[in-house]
């Protein structure tokens, strides 16, 4: 009895009780579907760190020792186009929306008015504009779930004529931020999906094979959401995932069916069965995807080990939906076909899908040019990846914050309003907490003034004040600084007092003296990044060379492949910077110019490009490795192995690059160098990299590219296309499989 591998068993069973296995898939979109609905619920904006640094440190002990648990505040902000405060008519306006705000039972805790209390602070310089100060029942973690009644309040106040109402404080930039978000992952789908459609329609020439992948994606994406949904009622998630998980899964459930689809039709073509051909396309491109979908996991897992919920709910969402998008190819996909049989080029489009062979010689001829003059290709392709490499050096961390909202949003201009007639600190103070056995020593108070005069020199901080606890062993001093929280001269601010003020107003006092406040928390997180880069670094690329070394038995094409995986992320870093930092070509391309890169995005690009871009390796890798099994020619099996992978490739490329461009049109910034990012390093995967230096590199190491040492052989054989050595050419399965792609 024959024996078969455990993507072959998955498929034959599925083909043998296809509506058992999508009944299953059914009950299980469904479900996900029902849990999905509830995917707000379980998300935050906020960033948390759970190393405890010194900015939770610092909030935990204003918490428990002087204020008990911290309440969000907005800060409502009226504006007149025609009179001052002074004006009875801008009293009696501001007198009848502060009654409003507090009729607004459980979520406002408290609210004043200059016009109640009397503090100038409250107004601006010229009088046009004052601000009501407004404190919520709520904390900063659950605030954003329940500002909606102030904000729809405040919208409405806002079209009355004479006056601009709006708000700003974190609770309601979240708020907007998360409907923005929301917009995005619309728009990125509606222009992603009818892309990848087109390009699946061009690929197989037939509707029914060009929707499969798409109805594959879609599926994959609703389970996936709602498990992230069961997973976020035990672990805070970001609001990220969401378009993550669109993003990703989009890409991926596309691609790994579009693998098996093609196979599945070429085995078709040659004479095979309905059910030989789901179990061949099982044996050879199912594999293919199982380890690509490792690869893709393991490239995430390794974002698991950073103590940060934006990189904890990133890798989660991400691992859901690839482990979701391989489960459905593996099973899903082969009882569709089996379902769907010979009719799989049902409605076939006149002249669409029989390209390949023109698109095969092409890459085929490319692949021949390069490998005549493989040591001047490779140092032409590496020197341009290395110079696109060089502008990342300039790179400048950051966490976008309101100030690259869209210039129209409410927040953004409640902002700029704040920033040009108060201060934009006052959305998020920074707060210096003061731990000593008797903050009233004279030694300690000595330091604190000493602290507050450097403060007081530093233009970018405010007025400081200070809060002393009951007993006496606690005093926080609180400023606020005049920029973004989450802008460059913020973070500036934070590293003088941390490493400049602070340590010279304090030496040799008895206190522990902590820096807080959101943008402490953001310098805390930039830290923290630094300290774990080298530790993902080490984790992906070590387990991805195991991996790879697993599935084509040889040394050096896992060195080969890390070394060009490392030079397509690294010009794909030095052109986002470029881009995005520098202003290049921003917006020919409809894209932001902004001072930072966010800070969480290269590592987490590395994690998801370099599982992405082994998709490529794989597949064609595995293709050249099943055809020197064959021939024993190494010149002969990669032009093979590229022309054979061409269309195949190029289509699965594209979709991706489509999809994530669609999410880089979104409006927050984030989101843009997500989908720029990820879109140019597919882009340089499947052309310059597949097209010259992998041809280049299995050119000039000849037959070393399949050395392995001999203490190694015990290793198992697990190669993806289900080639054997022993394979013959002669053995017409054999050269069936290697046509296949």
């Amino acid at each position: 009895m024959a024996e078969f591998g455990i993507t072959e068993r998955l498929a034959r069973t599925s083909a043998r009780r296809p509506w058992i296995v999508v009944g299953v898939w059914a009950v299980l979109l469904l479900v996900g579907g029902f849990l999905a609905s509830g995917v707000g619920d379980v998300l935050t904006a906020d960033i948390s760190l759970t190393s405890n640094p010194e900015s939770v440190r610092a909030s935990n002990l204003i918490e428990e020792r002087l204020r008990g648990p911290d309440r969000a505040t907005e800060t409502v902000i009226v504006v007149s186009e025609t009179t001052t405060v002074d004006d009875p008519a801008f009293e009696l306006f501001v007198g009848d929306l502060l009654t409003q705000i507090r009729g607004l039972d459980g979520l406002v805790e408290q609210t004043t008015s200059f016009y109640e209390i009397g503090d100038p602070d409250l107004v601006s310089a010229d009088g046009d504009t004052t601000i009501l100060p407004v404190v919520l029942a709520y904390d900063e973690k659950n605030a954003t779930d329940e500002i909606a009644p102030l904000v729809d309040l405040v919208k409405e106040a806002n079209e009355a004529e004479g006056f601009q109402v709006l708000t700003a404080g974190n609770a309601s930039i979240n708020h907007e931020g998360n409907e923005i978000s929301d917009r995005d992952a619309q728009r990125g789908e509606m222009i992603g999906v009818p892309i990848a459609l087109v390009i699946l329609l061009l690929v197989f020439g037939a509707v029914l094979a060009a929707g499969i992948p798409l109805l594959m994606a879609i599926v994959s994406i609703v389970i996936a959401i709602g498990t992230v949904t069961l997973i976020g009622q035990a672990f805070e998630l970001n609001i990220l995932v969401v378009n993550i998980i669109t993003m990703i899964g989009l890409a991926l459930g596309i691609d790994y069916s579009l693998f098996i689809v093609h196979r599945y039709r070429e085995e078709l073509r040659a004479g095979l069965d309905k059910h030989e051909a789901i179990a061949k396309a099982g044996a050879t491109s199912s594999r293919a995807v199982l380890f690509s979908g490792g690869t893709v996991v393991v490239g995430l897992m390794g974002m698991m080990l950073i103590p940060a919920n934006v990189y904890r709910s990133l890798a989660t969402g991400s691992v859901a939906v690839a482990v979701v998008s391989v489960l459905a190819a593996l099973t899903l996909l082969p009882a569709i076909l089996s379902l769907v049989g010979d009719k799989i080029n049902a409605l076939r489009l006149p002249f669409l899908g029989r390209g390949g062979d023109n698109e095969g010689s092409f890459w085929g001829r490319s692949a021949r040019m390069v490998m005549a003059r493989p040591i001047i290709s490779i140092v032409l392709v590496v020197g341009l990846l290395v110079a696109a490499t060089i502008p990342y050096f300039t790179i400048e961390a950051g966490l976008p914050g309101v100030s690259t909202y869209p210039a129209n949003s409410d927040s953004r201009v409640a902002f700029e309003i704040l920033t040009e007639d108060f201060s934009a600190g006052l959305l998020s103070p920074t707060e210096i907490v003061v731990d000593a056995p008797d903050v009233s020593d004279a030694e300690v108070q000595a330091a604190i003034e000493r602290l507050t005069a450097a403060m007081d020199s530093d233009p970018i901080f405010g007025p400081v004040t200070t809060e002393v606890n009951e007993a006496g062993d606690l005093e926080v001093l609180s400023a606020l600084i005049a920029a973004d929280p989450f802008e460059a001269a913020a973070y500036d601010a934070i590293d003088r007092l941390r490493d400049d003020y602070v340590p010279a107003a304090f030496a040799g006092v008895d206190a522990e003296v902590l820096v807080g406040g959101d943008s402490a928390t953001a310098d805390d997180m930039f830290t923290m990044i630094a300290k774990y880069t080298p530790i993902v670094f080490a984790f992906v690329l070590g387990f991805s060379f195991i991996l790879l070394l697993l599935v084509f038995r040889s040394i050096v094409v896992p060195i080969k492949a890390i070394v060009m995986n490392l030079l397509s992320v690294g010009a794909t870093y030095g052109v986002l910077v470029l881009v995005f930092q520098h202003g290049v070509g921003n917006e020919l391309l409809g894209l932001q110019h902004t001072e930072t890169i966010a800070a969480w995005l290269p590592l987490f690009l590395f994690a998801v490009l370099f599982g992405l871009s082994m998709d490529y390796h794989v597949f064609l890798l595995s293709r050249i490795r099943e055809r020197f099994d064959l021939t024993g020619d190494n010149r002969e099996s990669v032009a093979f192995g590229v022309r054979n992978t061409a269309g195949i490739i190029t289509g699965a490329a594209a979709i991706m690059v489509a999809v994530f461009s669609g999410f880089a049109m979104g409006d927050l910034v984030d989101l843009q160098q997500t989908g720029f990012g990820l879109g140019l390093a597919v882009l340089l995967d499947a052309t310059i990299i597949r097209s010259v230096l992998v041809p280049a590199s299995m050119a000039l190491l000849g037959d070393l590219n399949w050395y392995l040492p001999k203490w190694l052989e015990w290793l198992p054989d697990v190669r993806v296309e289900g080639g054997s050595a022993k394979a013959s050419p002669e053995t017409p399965s054999a050269a069936m499989a290697s046509a296949g792609d």
